[in-house]
């Protein structure tokens, strides 16, 4: 299954800066200076960022759900069969 396409993003960032170069939208303001972080000096050993993967792959959840109920199907339909078979047969 493809992922989500970049275009859409792409088309609403343009509209923000077409907006704000026309005028139609304040510039961002910036931000006071006590309100700002100073700058942090960065330690030696970064820890290995996490990756939020409930949303990249928020499509397996419901393909696992359907592939299960297929399965369950397909072993129920071979029960059956084999309980008639064997009495059409014989």
């Amino acid at each position: 299954m493809p992922k989500k396409s970049r275009r859409a993003k792409a088309k609403h960032r343009a509209k923000l800066t077409k907006a704000t170069q026309e005028g139609r939208l304040p510039p961002p303001k910036p931000m006071p200076a006590e309100l700002q972080s100073p700058p942090q000096v960065s330690p030696k050993v970064q820890a290995p960022k996490t990756q939020d993967f409930t949303s990249r792959y928020q499509y397996v959840l419901p393909e696992v759900k359907r592939i299960g109920i297929i399965a369950g199907a397909i072993i129920l339909v071979l029960i059956i069969v084999s309980f008639v078979l064997p009495s059409v047969l014989g």
